[in-house]
């Protein structure tokens, strides 16, 4: 089944993300909470260290993912693995003992003049053995593909976005919403399907009016009319705030560098309103994805509230927001 998003692409405004070119994104930070480390890949299998909530100690555990790529965190403590045979495959990396929990999704199924190759991200409405569980597969170019897990006997569904402002998006679910949205390009407009209907009904789009802008130096927008800007949402759990986050990276040889970041506090209205203060939150931002926590209930003393760290292809950053979020400061 297909559904079209039919919206004038006039809303893409602004400089589009840059299209990636490789069949897997690389690590970061963490894409989903950073209660879950990355992964590592030796010669039996996937090495995962966790750090469980009632204890600060590392546990190591084996899964078997055979010649699979770990590539994205669907949800907490779930892993995403892609093979050349087209099926995901989902492994918890939090079991206790025996074999880990796993679910496999039916093959891709490519809509016409659409890619099932390139995979942009992978995200999960709930953990994956929940009896409601929807996946959410965002490909590189117009299609985005849904799945139950526990229906996956019935396959895809296949969405053809006709707007081009969402190809090289990311999609993210937003459990306040209870949808999975997708921003487009520049910022300016979201993509919302519900997890429920999604097949009856088109998503819903909201139409964002970017506010309080911060006045810039001369050499400023300069600066920042040079970078490619991706364009992400994430929420906030613990204070139940949507953040849209703008990430500028400006090429330099081979590799991007990040030049900034600016952060938008978005409200149902479609407000998307600057801020550099976050409150006591931390926002954590790779090409794996995106996440906000409470800094006080990470069990680390690195990250500090109100800043935003930043995985790209040159190291890891930091930025203080307060500052205006162009102060990239390297971390480690």
């Amino acid at each position: 089944m297909s559904l079209l998003l039919n919206e004038p692409s006039m809303l893409c405004l602004g400089k589009p993300a840059s299209m990636r070119s490789s069949l897997f994104l690389s690590s970061g930070f963490p894409s989903s909470s950073l209660r879950t480390l990355p992964c590592s890949i030796d010669g039996c299998g996937l090495k995962v260290s966790n750090v469980p909530k009632s204890r600060h100690t590392f546990l190591e555990k084996k899964v078997p993912v055979g010649r699979h790529k770990i590539d994205w965190l669907a949800y907490l403590g779930w892993l995403a693995t892609y093979s050349d045979d087209g099926i995901l495959r989902f492994i918890d990396s939090m079991w206790d003992s025996g074999e880990p929990k796993h679910f496999s999704s039916p093959p891709f199924v490519t809509l016409p003049r659409c890619q099932t190759q390139i995979v942009s991200n992978v995200v999960a409405s709930s953990p994956l053995d929940d009896e409601d569980c929807v996946v959410a597969v965002k490909f590189l170019g117009p299609q985005l593909s849904f799945f139950r897990p526990a229906q996956s006997k019935f396959g895809w569904t296949n969405v053809r976005i006709e707007n081009p402002c969402f190809y090289s998006s990311e999609v993210m679910f937003s459990k306040k919403d209870g949808m999975f949205r997708i921003p487009g390009s520049g910022g300016h407009i979201i993509g919302s399907w519900d997890i429920h209907t999604h097949k009856q009904t088109p998503p819903k789009i909201q139409r964002l009016q970017l506010q309080n802008l911060p006045e810039r130096t001369r050499t400023q927008p300069e600066l920042l009319e040079s970078c490619w800007a991706s364009v992400f949402l994430v929420e906030s759990q613990s204070t139940d705030e949507t953040f849209l986050v703008k990430w500028y990276k400006k090429t330099s040889g081979k590799i991007m560098k990040t030049k900034g970041v600016m952060v938008f506090r978005v409200d149902h209205k479609g407000n998307a309103i600057y801020t550099q203060d976050i409150g006591d939150l931390f926002i954590s931002l790779s090409r794996d994805g995106i996440s906000c926590e409470p800094a006080a209930e990470v069990p680390s003393d690195n990250y500090r509230p109100n800043h935003v760290y930043v995985g790209d292809d040159d190291g890891f950053f930091t930025i203080n927001l307060a500052s205006g979020g162009l102060e990239v400061h390297r971390e480690f």
